[in-house]
């Protein structure tokens, strides 16, 4: 089963381009949307992150902005919260590729937003970064409700740049082109990796 991870800095167009592997009939792990169940009244992730940072939830949920306000910034407070986050992701990611395996799936999609940040890049056959020229990357992001160029700064210094994404890429995704173009690039991805001559990134075995 060939792993493929799926990335880029925000407002990349990265969860556009999931979808459409979902189109295109092939598994993907939503890493936000996990982190969000985690998140919810009963979650996972609500008693040990109340331990980390007291007072960050309310009615018996995270309250993220609560959360983003505390972390922001502090990087030794970003170490704390990726470790919660991280282990309760790894047992969650372990149920999906169990399910997948089950249904017969031959390529499964990790849609991992800070994939090179947690050293993911090294569990994955390829990589595939969804990059947009920067202009259209920011004008994307400031229309969001809430979003300042202040905020959009920090999140970007938390991130591996653009370009360093795409040095590290197997494949690129240029979302600036249009979504056909996007489209196409997407199955060019995953005819490429049912290729028997596809040389996975990931090391062999040590014997």
């Amino acid at each position: 089963m060939i792993h493929i991870g799926l990335t880029g800095s925000i407002g990349m167009g990265k969860s556009t381009t999931a979808r459409m592997f979902r189109e295109a009939g092939v598994p993907v792990y939503d890493a936000d949307a996990a982190v969000a169940d985690l998140y919810v009244p009963g979650g996972a992730a609500v008693e040990p992150l109340e331990a980390a940072f007291p007072g960050v939830t309310r009615d018996g949920a995270v309250d993220r902005e609560a959360l983003r306000i505390r972390v922001l910034g502090d990087d030794a407070a970003m170490t704390r919260l990726n470790a919660v986050v991280h282990s309760l992701l790894g047992r969650d990611r372990l149920e999906f590729h169990r399910k997948a395996e089950a249904s017969g799936a031959d390529v499964l999609v990790f849609d991992i937003p800070l994939l090179f940040e947690t050293g993911g890049e090294r569990n994955m056959d390829a990589v595939v970064v969804v990059t947009a020229p920067a202009e259209v990357q920011r004008a994307r992001v400031l229309a969001r409700e809430g979003m300042t160029p202040e905020r959009l700064d920090a999140i970007l210094a938390r991130q591996t740049p653009d370009a360093q994404k795409r040095e590290r890429a197997d494949f690129i995704i240029d979302t600036g082109q249009g979504l056909e173009a996007a489209r196409a690039e997407v199955a060019r991805v995953l005819a490429a990796v049912r290729d028997p001559a596809f040389r996975s990134r990931r090391p062999p075995p040590a014997d």
